[in-house]
């Protein structure tokens, strides 16, 4: 791919379409034939991540100054809505770079701090993983008890984190931690650039999940981790907790769009059973059950595509960062979910044997909903923030 842009840094509506038209033929020519190897074997392909890298999709939302292809958020869901239609070890190849590790990095890094990580987080040479969720502080990060503390010209790190993403292959931890309770001044959590390679940090054993086969987690540990005043993101100890949760806003608007991508393909499998399985002779897409099952997860998907393209502009247009996000989420990955229990409905028997593509997508999808806040925590932040907002305006 190239990074061709207009004068101001941004990707022209005609390089987009050669990335999109790039990425749709790597997904659906060359990843999708080779899904059910990548489910069995729980690895990604060398050569599929060495083509990933060389399309530039380590880094296609990483600015053009620091290597990346530098796409928009309202960019983004158009690729995440392609990578998608995939396993979702695909996009988790790289993800984490894009996203809620390399975000903060983009918005929140020092400018030393940009020039030593991001060129390389863009190229794919580096790996980076978001160690936020602890065993009690999962959708809350302000519950967070990984600590580092100040001894002398360094800072001490002390904590565990699980379900880490790339855990196992990462290059680089942005690590979140507790600097001090919270007070009036903050959260008192910080943010801090950890080399898997420092002494003191130890990874587990690769996670096993119920699905997306290929996507490695692990815990990882942090046990009097020392690093300089070089690694703290900002160079200030209060971004952290602001940091996160934008990190995490802007990533759940990627995932309600990954989660439309992946319903479209449930979607697609479903209709194409539908017009050639038969039952009694007749294809089972004539009965009006079946195409009532249908019906239902085409104005679902279609829904789901509005609702992410509109929230990322508000998003790119500063209008909604807050609440907007949240409701994609919530509703496209609750109706992923749906679209893909409807998909094995309709395939029947057939849709619940291994080696078939809705099979994998019922058991995929289900972290949709858990990720980057889970559908409760959206639904606090849509509701309080509705009568955050009403209240201000009453006063």
């Amino acid at each position: 791919m190239t990074n061709a842009s207009s004068a101001d840094d941004t990707v022209t509506a005609e390089d987009f379409r050669e990335i999109l038209a790039q990425t749709r033929v790597f997904v659906r020519d060359i990843v999708m034939k080779r899904e059910r190897e990548i489910a069995e074997q729980n690895r990604m392909p060398d050569e599929i991540v060495d083509q990933a890298k060389a399309m530039g999709l380590f880094g296609y939302a990483i600015p053009q100054q620091w290597g990346g292809l530098g796409l928009n958020l309202a960019q983004d869901v158009e690729l995440a809505m392609e990578l998608g239609y995939t396993t979702l070890a695909l996009r988790s190849l790289f993800g984490t770079n894009n996203g809620i590790a390399g975000q903060v990095l983009v918005g929140f890094g020092t400018d030393d701090q940009k020039t030593r990580w991001l060129e390389r987080i863009a190229s794919g040479e580096v790996v980076a993983s978001f160690a936020l969720t602890e065993s009690g502080a999962g959708s809350d990060p302000a519950a967070l008890r990984t600590t580092a503390a100040r001894a002398g010209e360094q800072w001490v790190i002390n904590g565990e984190k699980r379900f880490i993403t790339n855990a196992p292959v990462a290059d680089l931890f942005v690590v979140f931690a507790r600097t001090r309770p919270a007070d009036e001044n903050g959260a008192g959590i910080s943010v801090f650039l950890v080399p898997a390679d420092s002494p003191g940090v130890e990874v587990g054993p690769k996670d096993r999940k119920m699905g997306q086969e290929g996507a490695w987690t692990a815990e990882v540990y942090f046990r009097d981790v020392r690093v300089g005043d070089e690694a703290l993101v900002g160079g200030n100890e209060d971004i952290g907790y602001r940091a996160a949760m934008t990190s995490l806003a802007r990533g759940r608007v990627h995932i309600a769009a990954l989660a439309v991508g992946t319903a479209q393909r449930a979607l697609d499998e479903s209709v194409t059973y539908a017009a050639t399985a038969t039952q009694g002779g007749t294809p089972i897409g004539r009965f009006q059950l079946v195409q009532a099952h249908l019906a239902d997860m085409q104005t679902g998907v279609m829904a789901g595509r509005a609702l992410v393209r509109d929230t990322a502009r508000a998003w790119v247009a500063g209008e909604d960062r807050r609440i907007a996000p949240s409701v994609a989420k919530l509703y496209c990955t609750e109706m992923a979910g749906r679209v893909a229990d409807s998909a094995v409905q309709v395939h029947g028997g057939t849709g619940y044997m291994r080696d078939v593509a809705v099979e994998r997508i019922y058991r995929d999808v289900r972290l949709l909903r858990l990720y980057e806040g889970t559908s409760e925590i959206q639904r606090l932040i849509i509701g309080g923030g509705l009568v955050r907002n009403a209240e201000r305006t009453t006063k």
